[in-house]
């Protein structure tokens, strides 16, 4: 039975998250847990297979939720096979649930389970800095360096190569483009409280959407990424780009232009590419929009007359479209990996707490984000992450 775990997932609700808030360090804490190490360890009373679902019996609430992605340890005897990665159907009160092909049956070993991490490594460190890269070789393997001395805003910077926590060849933006790096906004003020976040990712990109506000905790935010696009040039060696704010922007209460969920056809304020398709130069700009509808403003409310009413009165359903990435005036260079837009105005219809909906493919599961602003305290919009994966 062949069930993808490619794509991992995680929100800041689950039961034992990382804690993203107004202080020094709170970004890097996330990011280790998500892209390097999991998180919400729990240990199994009983683990069981019946009819070709294996339930692990737990006592109390554990992370997981359904479809995300757990990492398995602790079997032993004709079960050893089941350990690593498993991608869940089920999570409810007392149990968790997953596909497998053993025979019925009661599994043996002191078994635990945890979110899983993303398998990225963190290559480098130094007091609230860290420097992250795929391991994927079939990836750009382009080096995140995140700067989190600061309570309210995360520095970012996209780096071809790195030989040190603070020495890099190759920077997107470069310190011409974004002086000190791009911001990711965590919080709207100095303090423990946590915001809401949502992250998904495989082992090329990632997307991360932050909430900086302490009110209506969840109801909007921010959505950055960094990664691999999904290149129209072929064997494109130069494909990692960063998405993040040009200032800080984490008390803003308004629609940035430079974050993904922003729709407009010809967006001026992109994310940083590595470099140009030639592969001439260094970092370039992109500009970014939907593909399809002549969307404008933000995933979810719509922005056109042409686009249909949510949901679409001929078949009852939610239409999607992707992100197109072009260098402005010279040529179209790929698409965003993992992420959909809705054509129509349906952010009132989701919210942080909705359940994964049907994507566009069949199997895949996908999860709402609501977005809109930095410090946005009302719905204002919302896109939808690919959860199930692949991503290519």
């Amino acid at each position: 039975m062949t069930v993808s775990t490619a794509v991992k997932w995680a929100v800041s609700s689950m039961t034992g998250a990382p804690t993203l808030n107004g202080t020094a360090g709170s970004m890097i804490t996330l990011l280790d847990a998500f892209l390097v190490n999991g998180f919400g360890t729990k240990a199994v009373d009983s683990a069981t297979v019946t009819d070709g679902i294996c339930r692990l019996a737990i006592t109390g609430a554990s992370a997981a939720m359904d479809h995300s992605v757990i990492q398995l340890a602790g079997i032993t005897g004709s079960g050893v096979a089941l350990n690593g990665l498993q991608r869940l159907k089920t999570a409810a009160a007392g149990y968790v649930e997953f596909p497998c092909d053993l025979p019925d049956g009661t599994l043996t070993g002191t078994i635990t389970f945890k979110i899983a991490p993303l398998g990225w490594e963190k290559v480098f460190s130094a007091t609230n800095i860290a420097v992250y890269r795929s391991p994927d070789v079939a990836s750009t393997r382009a080096y995140l360096r995140v700067d989190d001395s600061n309570a309210l805003n995360a520095r970012v910077v996209g780096y071809e190569s790195m030989t040190g926590a603070n020495d890099g060849l190759g920077p997107f933006p470069t310190n011409s483009q974004v002086a000190g790096g791009g911001y990711w906004p965590k919080a709207n003020a100095t303090n423990a409280t946590a915001r809401a976040w949502s992250i998904a990712g495989d082992s090329k990109s990632f997307v991360l959407r932050m909430h900086t506000a302490t009110t209506s905790i969840g109801v909007s935010g921010c959505v950055w990424g960094f990664g691999d696009i999904e290149s129209l040039k072929a064997g494109d060696v130069n494909a990692a780009a960063l998405f993040c704010a040009t200032s800080a922007l984490n008390a803003q209460a308004t629609a940035v232009g430079a974050a993904v969920e922003t729709m407009g056809t010809a967006h001026a304020e992109g994310p940083y590419i590595m470099r140009s398709f030639t592969g001439v130069g260094g970092a370039v700009r992109l500009a970014h929009g939907t593909e399809a509808f002549n969307l404008s403003g933000v995933a979810g409310t719509g922005g056109s007359a042409a686009v249909p009413s949510y949901p679409n009165p001929a078949d009852n359903s939610l239409i999607f479209t992707r992100k197109i990435l072009s260098e402005s005036g010279v040529s179209l260079r790929g698409r965003l990996r993992g992420v959909h837009f809705p054509a129509q105005a349906c952010y009132q219809a989701f919210h942080e707490a909705s359940p994964p909906i049907d994507g566009p493919d069949d199997g895949r599961k996908l999860l709402a984000i609501p977005c809109g602003a930095p410090a946005g305290t009302t719905s204002a919009g919302v896109l939808f992450v690919d959860i199930t994966g692949p991503w290519e």
